[in-house]
């Protein structure tokens, strides 16, 4: 099976990594109408941005960006360091809403 997508097609099948979902993100969500996304390190918010509307189908009015540092962890004797994170929060137009229990 060969498919004609792009380079670039592939690269924004890629930003994205996960959902967010957790206390925080849903009253975000319900509050600001944006939904949060852990996404690869070195993405920006354009790609952010074309990623979602490609993925999910809804207009994007704007991004939000932030890296959140790993922190460093004990086991036992041993230290360890947990890896970093960039988390992109996702503003969507009015009227525009994405819901991951359909998406299964």
């Amino acid at each position: 099976m060969t498919t004609n997508m792009s380079p670039n097609t592939t690269r924004l099948m890629n930003v994205l990594l996960a959902p967010i979902v957790s206390e925080k993100s849903t009253m975000v969500a319900e509050k600001n109408e944006q939904v949060a996304f852990r996404v690869i390190q070195d993405a920006t918010k354009a790609e952010i941005k074309a990623a979602v509307e490609l993925l999910f189908k809804v207009e994007v009015e704007s991004v939000q960006v932030l890296n959140v540092k790993g922190k460093a962890k004990r086991f036992g004797r041993f230290t360890g360091r947990r890896s970093n994170v960039r988390k992109a929060y996702v503003c969507l137009k009015p009227g525009q809403e994405i819901n991951f229990a359909e998406a299964q």
